[in-house]
């Protein structure tokens, strides 16, 4: 019975991925090819982010965020605040001008002091415009004293590029430019939590490609913080030359591009330009302990393999299952995404011992 109930998680991510990928409704990720000199450019700043360059260049930019209150209650506060990406300028001037400012909300309990709290940085998954769903998933925790706050991604919601429809990135270096610029961002508000509002703990969680993003910033903090990736892959190769995201891709406009005769050495190059997304090359976090990664049994996005590499490479970490799909888990297991995040918080120390 197991095993048809996998099988049957399985062929729904498969379903749900022709839907959304097989047809003419949407378009394809990457129609506008390689992104030319831009993509040599973001290359060579992936490049500076592997251990060998882990522990320059910080603290970052601190970001101060301009603020406005959406609702607040007897014990808790929504804010929405706006800064601009704290990007160097040449990472600004390849952003789309619609992304140069960055958006957040920002969960908290009320009447508790930012040291007696935890504060997760929640990061975007493929297709997550909005701010609704992962403070769905925050907002049981601050029952726990645990703040959330969410940033929306640049490519995405009210930052995404005029021409682009959906999440589907035009060019191959949209998606490494809105990796470096999320990592910036989130490194940058984890500075502002830490060292202006003096928060207890902190951590990073992300779901699917969200997930990534928060492994590599949670690798390269330089002090512990709770790293949570959740369906996540080691790396973006799997989703789009292994996994249901290879259906979407514009293979025909980048073997155009590129300027070759063979499907297999776009895909080649492909292969080459994400593994710059590989987390295992990445440093361990400072407490591997307070990694943990939740995974599928089942899931047609992200095979079993890739979550392991990721639990190889960093000794110490954890990774626990979930019965189901990339599509179901995604809807169904909250609660063990929330587990996840108040067990990884508890294995760090307080900043500073509450009173």
């Amino acid at each position: 019975m197991a095993a048809k109930l996998g099988s049957l998680h399985y062929v729904l991510d498969h379903i749900y991925g022709a839907f959304m990928h097989r047809t003419k409704m949407t378009p394809q990720f990457f129609s506008r090819g390689w992104g030319g000199k831009q993509l040599e450019m973001l290359e060579r700043m992936f490049d500076q982010l592997f251990p060998e360059a882990a522990g320059q260049n910080w603290p970052p930019i601190l970001v101060r965020p301009t603020w406005k209150t959406v609702w607040e209650s007897k014990g808790a506060c929504l804010r929405e605040g706006v800064f601009r990406t704290p990007c160097d300028e040449q990472l600004l001037s390849a952003l789309p001008p619609e992304s140069h400012s960055a958006r957040v909300a920002f969960l908290v309990p009320k009447s508790v002091p930012p040291q007696k709290m935890a504060c997760v940085v929640h990061l975007a998954g493929t297709g997550d415009h909005s701010f609704e769903r992962r403070l769905r998933l925050g907002g049981p925790l601050l029952k726990e004293n645990i703040a959330t706050m969410v940033l929306e991604s640049p490519f995405y919601g009210k930052r995404r590029p005029m021409l682009q429809r959906g999440a589907k990135l035009l060019c191959v270096s949209d998606l490494l430019l809105l990796g470096k610029a999320t990592i910036e961002e989130a490194r940058s508000l984890l500075h502002w939590l830490d060292s202006e509002e003096g928060f207890g703990k902190m951590g990073v969680c992300g779901l699917s490609m969200g997930g990534v993003h928060a492994a590599m910033v949670g690798s390269l903090h330089p002090t512990p913080v709770a790293t949570l990736p959740f369906l996540s892959p080691h790396s973006a190769t799997v989703a789009f030359c292994e996994g249901i995201l290879q259906h979407a891709t514009a293979w025909e406009a980048l073997r155009k591009d590129l300027a070759v005769m063979t499907l297999e050495e776009v895909r080649e190059r492909m292969r080459n330009v994400l593994s710059l997304t590989d987390v295992t090359r990445f440093p361990i976090p400072k407490n591997p302990n307070a990694v943990i990664f939740v995974s599928a049994t089942d899931d047609g996005y992200i095979p079993k393999h890739s979550v392991l590499e990721l639990k190889k490479a960093w000794p110490g970490s954890e990774v626990r299952w979930v019965t189901g799909g990339h599509v179901s888990s995604f809807l169904l297991h909250n609660d063990e995404f929330r587990k996840a995040i108040k067990d990884g918080l508890d294995r760090l120390q307080w900043k500073e011992s509450p009173l």
